[in-house]
């Protein structure tokens, strides 16, 4: 059954005449009396009763008609709502961000992207890195933004936005409040406030390790905004993104000897096509001043 077979037959039961569906349908007659024909040949019976002076739909036909007028409405629909997506309208995206990115460096840039494809929509996740990589590679989201020590999976493709710096935090009157940075060796035995499920945790521990510091892990959530209420507190230092969003009043000094940074990409599949809308934004990320 084709397109425009059905196309042709919706055009008869309208006009309940041949020749002026055929005008509709810019075809000759002939083209369209072939096209019912092989139709009908399809379905197992007449379609209309052919008259000298009079078409009338055959109970076939009326039995066919809505069927085929869903046919051709939902194809209809099915191109607009392609052509629509090629135009970025009503364009759906879903975009994994790690847990522990802050808006600080994303707004700007998520508020800027709408204005110039407002019909795009963008649903955000906020998961922990090794889960938006998991996500990505199982088709769940389109992109991901994250940050992870070593190098990506081979099958993802990473490209640089901007790279921030950890800072220590901690409550007003602690010693490290009189510091312009934080030297590493400064953290020995220090109550250390750990984010379960850090990223980068392993990664700092083992620099720790060679710089002989040793921490006092009291508590432990996977909550930032528990672990800076707790710096607030005064119950320990809390080890934070550069952007993170902040506890208003929190004493924030950068770590260093040795500094510990990382690299935030913009993730996806290699090799996998990229729809309308995920192009705009792969083409708007990388273009993005994120220094500024």
């Amino acid at each position: 059954m084709e397109m425009h077979q059905i196309r042709y037959f919706l055009a008869v039961a309208d006009h309940l005449n041949f020749t002026r569906a055929a005008d509709t349908c810019n075809v000759s007659q002939p083209s369209l009396t072939r096209a019912i024909k092989l139709l009908e040949d399809e379905l197992g019976g007449q379609l209309f009763h052919r008259e000298r002076n009079q078409t009338h739909l055959s109970d076939l036909g009326r039995e066919m008609l809505p069927f085929l007028a869903k046919v051709w409405e939902q194809a209809e629909a099915a191109k607009y709502r392609a052509k629509g997506l090629g135009r970025l309208e009503q364009a759906p995206l879903s975009l994994g961000v790690m847990c522990t990115i802050g808006p600080a460096k994303m707004i700007d840039f998520i508020g800027g992207f709408h204005a110039r494809h407002p019909g795009v929509d963008i649903h955000m996740r906020d998961a922990r890195a090794q889960i938006l990589q998991e996500q990505l590679l199982a088709g769940d989201i389109d992109v991901a933004i994250f940050a992870l020590p070593g190098e990506l999976d081979e099958r993802l493709q990473g490209r640089s936005l901007f790279t921030e710096r950890f800072m220590i935090t901690v409550a007003p009157g602690h010693r490290f409040e009189r510091m312009n940075a934080v030297p590493m060796r400064e953290l020995d035995n220090e109550r250390y406030l750990n984010r379960a499920n850090c990223e980068f945790g392993e990664h700092a521990g083992q620099l720790m390790a060679e710089c002989g510091v040793r921490l006092h892990r009291r508590y432990r959530t996977e909550r930032d905004d528990w672990i800076q209420a707790m710096v607030m507190a005064g119950l320990g230092f809390g080890f934070t993104p550069e952007f993170a969003m902040f506890v208003p009043g929190v004493v924030i000094r950068p770590l260093v000897d040795p500094e510990i940074s990382r690299t935030v990409q913009l993730v996806t599949v290699r090799g996998r096509p990229h729809s309308p809308a995920l192009a705009a934004l792969v083409r708007e990320a990388t273009t993005y001043r994120w220094a500024s």
